[in-house]
């Protein structure tokens, strides 16, 4: 059974997702579909689990 996250854990990892996007955007040649889709994925993919822990913790 995994351990849930620690606040320090959701940090890191939520400030590391947001810096990716803020490269993402700012580099990107266009922002298109494909790209806004890419982000949301991600961050399903990021907050998903975060949220699990948060609740998994209370």
């Amino acid at each position: 059974m995994k351990r849930p996250l620690s606040k320090s854990q959701i940090v890191c990892i939520s400030l590391l997702w947001v810096a990716l996007c803020y490269i993402v955007l700012v580099y990107a040649e266009r922002i298109d579909g494909m790209t806004i889709l890419m982000l949301v994925i991600s961050a399903a993919l990021v907050f998903i689990p975060v949220y699990k822990s948060i609740k998994k913790n209370k």
